[in-house]
């Protein structure tokens, strides 16, 4: 069943509800009681009768707004009908057709017409509460529509992307870059992605409480596809291997790079990158970082250090270090000096090599045919495939990568043992079909086959911190359905906002990056102005408008 099939059937549902609930209701308020079963009409009838504006009624049946206004809506009913206690609106939120339903066929109830002339003082308290309650409840329901419909605030907790994009950065997401992707769990807490809080088990989502419900869903459409992600561009994506939730649009968010699209073909040689056999185009914004080995003489000065190039990843090492040895044999480094595993820019490496104290500095590039193939226990039985490099395999790692052809729509792939591996979740979760080896024979929904047709595009996405970055060299392509959007700018940047997890040494605290702030993150230019000071005057004016206005006012009164 496609998206608008399946959400018309809902909107159906709950209009059936609300008419069998309200049906007596709409007849004592003077209506045929067959509006109470139309879609939106008979919201329209109850925002008309409660003299709420009546264009709100379109928002009834909106995803995640949809249940929203729905219980405002529902209150308004309610109230028309004295059910004013608190009592009565905790009822009508949680059950709401089933308290309505209950009113509806009680024999007493009875229209309240409310008239200000006869209102007691507390009843006029209590009237400009519930005014100040709706005020901030359509506040919400605004800023989940711009949230849900048009673009989504998206923090940088990890340094993938160093130094293109910063740790701490705050970016706003566009939705309709790519076209819209509808909400697939239109029943769902505003403002959260998957989880509510971090109960249970701490860092482990997997016990948290889900922010939506699962068992209303959608299935995936996208509309208004004017473009699809190309070749540098900065995406927003769902995760692809979150084992958490299945609802695609719930998935952990994550950006990186589109360093290759549909039909490329993508490599690394030695730590470079390749697409199509051409090294690939380094925009002037985009600033890669690399993994370097460097040795000195004594300890750096690292608040020093981190004051002069900025906030730096270094990770000390000593000899208790898994893999210190096999690193000092590699690059000939001596134990007794003090060594840093730095994530390095060609210009911070030049820094970094003028430093009084360095001996060396040595690149970090793994050995070409070493398969980086990680397991979950000591027997070495159960590979963890979210740290392990795709395919599990072949003999690549995130240095000597490839060649990888990146799937197209129409592709018709063959199906072996050799090749399942690349395939299998292409075809098992991506595109939602039943999968089995048996005996070395592949099924695909029970039938025998060693061909597949790809049904959506696919694209390779990787971090500018190539050898810090959990990208698709490890989870995979990225499927179409996951694309989220494209960031527009940075609206916000904090140095020390999050911890890096990969590094010995963190900021000193927080420090506003106001250079960073209101700058766009997909031009491609090296030297973007900050329109911070801009974005300022805007808040001061939109805050103070009011203040403004009610100054002036008096100044005016004051002249007559």
């Amino acid at each position: 069943m496609n998206y608008f099939l399946t959400y018309t059937v809902y909107v159906l549902i709950l209009s059936v509800l609300m008419g069998v609930s309200t049906w007596k209701l709409f007849k004592k308020l003077g209506y045929n009681p067959l509006f109470a079963f139309i879609p939106f009409y008979n919201y329209f009838i109850v925002l008309k009768e409660t003299k709420h504006p009546k264009w709100w009624a379109i928002l009834s049946y909106l995803p995640i707004v949809g249940p929203i206004m729905m219980s405002v809506f529902h209150l308004y009913l309610m109230k028309k009908f004295g059910k004013t206690l608190f009592k009565d609106k905790l009822l009508t939120v949680i059950l709401p057709f089933i308290y309505m339903a209950t009113v509806n066929y009680s024999k007493d109830v009875e229209l309240e017409d409310e008239n200000d002339l006869f209102l007691t003082d507390e009843e006029k308290n209590a009237k400009k509460k519930d005014s100040f309650v709706g005020s901030v409840t359509f506040a919400v329901v605004f800023a989940t529509i711009i949230h849900v419909f048009v673009t989504q605030p998206f923090g940088i907790p990890t340094g993938s992307m160093e130094r293109t994009l910063l740790v701490g950065d705050f970016l706003f997401v566009n939705k309709w870059s790519y076209g819209y992707r509808l909400p697939m769990r239109p029943l769902a807490i505003p403002f959260l992605q998957g989880t509510i809080m971090d109960t249970g088990e701490k860092g482990n989502p997997k016990d948290d409480p889900k922010s939506y419900v699962d068992g209303v869903k959608l299935p995936y459409e996208r509309i208004f596809q004017f473009n699809k992600p190309q070749r540098h561009d900065v995406v927003v994506f769902n995760y692809p291997q979150d084992s958490v939730h299945t609802a695609i649009d719930r998935k952990d968010p994550y950006v990186k790079r589109c360093v290759a699209v549909a039909g490329d073909v993508f490599e690394m040689r030695a730590g470079r990158l390749f697409v199509n056999g051409k090294p690939e185009t380094i925009l002037g914004d985009q600033e890669i970082q690399h993994s370097y080995y460097v040795e000195t003489g004594s300890e750096l000065d690292i608040k020093d250090l981190f004051k002069k190039l900025e906030y730096i990843s270094i990770a000390q090492l000593d000899n208790s270090v898994p893999g210190f040895e096999e690193a000092a044999k590699k690059y000939g480094i001596n134990p007794a000096n003090t060594v840093y595993v730095m994530q390095l820019t060609d210009k911070r490496l030049k820094a970094i090599k003028d430093l009084p104290q360095v001996i060396s500095v040595h690149e970090d590039v793994m050995e070409r045919g070493y398969a980086a193939v990680r397991y979950r226990d000591a027997m070495r039985t159960k590979i963890d495939t979210t740290q392990s490099i795709y395919p599990i395999n072949k003999p690549w790692n995130q240095d000597w990568y490839g060649p990888l052809r990146i799937p197209k729509k129409g592709d018709v792939v063959t199906l072996n043992q050799e090749t399942l591996p690349e395939y299998q979740w292409i075809i098992s979760e991506y595109e939602h079909n039943s999968l089995e080896n048996k005996n070395g024979k592949i099924f695909i929904n029970g039938k025998e086959t060693n061909k597949y047709t790809i049904k959506q595009d696919y694209y390779m996405m990787v971090g500018d911190n190539r050898d810090a970055s959990l990208d698709a060299r490890f989870f995979g392509v990225v499927p179409e359905e996951n694309i989220v959007g494209k960031p527009m700018f940075t609206w916000m940047s904090i140095e020390g906002a999050f911890n890096d997890s990969g590094a010995s040494f963190q900021a000193d605290g927080w420090r506003i990056r106001w250079d960073r702030m209101f700058k766009a993150t997909n031009t491609g230019e090296a030297n973007k102005t900050s329109y911070w000071w801009i974005a300022a005057m805007i808040l001061i004016l939109f805050f103070g408008w009011e203040y403004f206005v009610k100054l002036f006012k008096k100044k005016k009164t004051d002249d007559d």
